[in-house]
């Protein structure tokens, strides 16, 4: 079983700049891709981004290409999303996520363990 804790949710203001960390503690990263979602209620669960187990390939959702970019730390078994140019339309939880792959995925369906979610705010 992998418990991954994301953290460093927060109200920002447009524009500004925001990392999210997520620490799989006591897990191989390079075993795993790595994901993050989000997420606002009444609405499913969007794909962010995903990063391959060696963190060479990253794969951006069309929303957030260009202002947002993740990257992992092996030795600390740990992904970042770090947000800028931040938006209104950004706000909700966000949610980091691995499989037992380490091929990128888009797919809610295909992460095996979840954090708990971050809530990030961007007030315009």
């Amino acid at each position: 079983q992998v418990q991954l804790v994301d953290s460093g949710g927060e109200l920002v203001q447009a524009g500004d700049l925001l990392r999210l960390s997520c620490i799989a503690p006591g897990r191989t990263a390079s075993a795993y891709a790595m994901a993050w979602f989000r997420q606002t209620p009444g609405k499913k669960r969007e794909f962010v981004v995903s990063i391959g187990g060696s963190g060479g390939s990253v794969d951006y959702s069309e929303a957030v290409k260009g202002r947002f970019t993740a990257y992992r730390d092996a030795d600390k078994n740990t992904a970042y999303l770090r947000m800028s140019g931040l938006k209104p339309e950004d706000t909700a939880v966000y949610y980091c996520a691995a499989r037992r792959y380490v091929t990128t995925s888009r797919s809610v369906a295909e992460y095996d363990y979840w954090g708990q979610g971050t809530q990030v705010t961007v007030s315009s």
